[in-house]
């Protein structure tokens, strides 16, 4: 009796360590191939379009942004919903907190990251990545704060496009991936 419960758990361990240790490397490729093309695309425009200014474009909640939507497609934080609204609401609160809100950064960037949190939570539009955008419209250097509300156009809005339609893509022609 002892033995044969000890056979079940050790059979029932090793599943779960085989299902849990299993790399998909489809999927990998796939997340690979995503956030290469749309972040790609991104830095492109960049380079192209705005060589003379510093990277206004490709801003670092895209990063994280695409780990998300192209690495953790199954998440409800990276659905197109939570994606778009969760980095827009953020950049606006940011340009918001940096136009009218305290010139201390130990205030300003606390203040702008609290309030995207708290904003993207009562829209039901939370996107971590989102959190950053707020950060980056306080604590970005001139040429991004002199973009005031056009930040939230451009580079934000923009480049979130970019990447959600490059994820559209990539699930389209993934068979298990709607």
């Amino acid at each position: 009796m002892v033995i044969k419960k000890l056979k079940q758990g050790w059979i029932a361990s090793r599943e779960i360590l085989i299902r849990e240790t299993f790399v998909d490397f489809y999927l990998l490729t796939r997340s690979f191939l995503g956030a290469f093309v749309g972040i790609g695309i991104i830095a492109f425009f960049q380079s192209k379009l705005l060589s003379n200014y510093e990277n206004i474009l490709l801003i670092g909640s895209f990063g994280a942004s695409s780990a998300l939507i192209y690495g953790a497609f199954h998440s409800p934080l990276s659905k197109p919903r939570n994606f778009i609204g969760g980095h827009v609401i953020s950049a606006f609160i940011g340009v918001i907190i940096c136009k009218i809100g305290p010139d201390v950064i130990w205030l300003a960037a606390p203040m702008a990251v609290s309030f995207a949190i708290l904003c993207m939570q009562l829209t039901k539009t939370l996107h971590p990545p989102g959190g950053a955008s707020a950060l980056i419209a306080v604590i970005g250097s001139a040429k991004i704060k002199a973009l005031g509300f056009l930040f939230v156009l451009f580079p934000v809005l923009t480049g979130s496009l970019i990447l959600l339609s490059v994820s559209l893509i990539f699930n389209r022609i993934a068979p298990d991936r709607k």
